[in-house]
């Protein structure tokens, strides 16, 4: 099979942080623990959200189903990274490197859509809140999950199949510590101007179009809060959105800068510390956000943690 098309690779080489060996013993250490509160953090809130019935509502649905996605995205490239950073291998299969990408890309997506469902049920809960229940029906709720995991993974196959069609001429040393479309497409040895507008362009409805309809969402639950009378009921009103409002400015703000800047302003290092960023840091602090903000979940934490470890809190 001819070497220009990339399969006939037996992998690649990912350079992560090695121009930079004192970060490296750095990094190990605090992305293990960022990682070990992830597992925790994120399996604490699905399992909360599963034992107490008060929690069984739309909002804490699509909460679990963004803890689930962040723990599949963090296990998806940290494991790797890790070994990396210890220096036991930084090498990753040509097959491994296509699974990474696909299954990395796909969790992305698919977080950048369920964030835009999310605003939708906040506005449902705000701006209808007597209607609530009848619009956010149960089957609605796994509808628009299930179609999120579907588009978000569709967009996956066809940017990861445009990523790797690209001719890389033998060129092996990724400048990355995992398999993402800037990095890969910087080792094309061919003018990749038209795959990067393709790509562009997928990127911006996946990312712009949940925007959007986060702006509408929250633009209504805005107008909805000022027209409460009690100070407390506004107060109220924003807390219920608080916490995820939060979430998306952190995760669109890297998201945005790491996918929508021109390639030619693409730097690797800054491209590298933003995935770090998106990758790991707002996947640890979702966790903290949504508890630390959340009555019902503090709530639900005093009444089943008890019963789970036999202790009060």
């Amino acid at each position: 099979m001819d070497q220009k098309n990339g399969s006939a690779f037996t992998g690649f080489i990912l350079l992560g942080f090695c121009d930079r060996p004192q970060l490296e013993l750095v990094l190990l250490v605090v992305i293990f623990f960022f990682y070990i509160f992830i597992l925790l953090g994120n399996t604490t809130i699905i399992a909360l959200s599963y034992l107490d019935p008060v929690l069984h509502t739309p909002m804490y649905f699509f909460l679990s189903n963004l803890s689930f996605l962040d723990i599949c995205y963090t296990t998806s490239t940290v494991p790797q990274f890790l070994v990396n950073l210890s220096g036991a291998d930084k090498s990753i299969s040509f097959a491994g490197c296509v699974a990474q990408l696909f299954v990395s890309l796909g969790l992305g997506c698919t977080e950048c859509l369920l964030l835009g469902v999310m605003a939708f049920d906040r506005y449902a809960a705000v701006c209808r809140p007597l209607h609530y229940t009848v619009i956010m029906h149960p089957r609605l709720c796994s509808l628009m999950a299930s179609a999120s995991w579907l588009i978000g993974f569709t967009n996956s196959l066809v940017q990861t199949l445009l990523t790797f069609l690209v001719p890389l001429c033998g060129r092996n040393k990724l400048d990355h510590f995992f398999c993402e479309i800037p990095a890969l497409l910087k080792l094309a040895c061919v003018d990749t101007r038209s795959t990067e507008s393709e790509m562009f362009f997928a990127s911006v409805i996946i990312l712009l179009g949940p925007v959007s309809l986060i702006l509408f969402s929250y633009g209504r639950i805005v107008r909805a809060i000022l027209r409460i009378k009690s100070a407390a009921g506004q107060r109220k009103a924003f807390g219920t959105c608080g916490s995820h409002l939060i979430v998306v400015s952190l995760f669109y703000g890297t998201a945005i800068y790491a996918y929508l800047q021109p390639s030619n302003n693409y730097s690797q290092d800054r491209g590298k510390f933003t995935s770090l960023f998106y990758g790991v840091v707002t996947p640890m602090m979702n966790p903290l956000i949504y508890t630390l903000r959340n009555k019902d979940v503090k709530g639900a934490m005093r009444k089943v943690m008890p019963k789970v470890f036999g202790c009060k809190i």
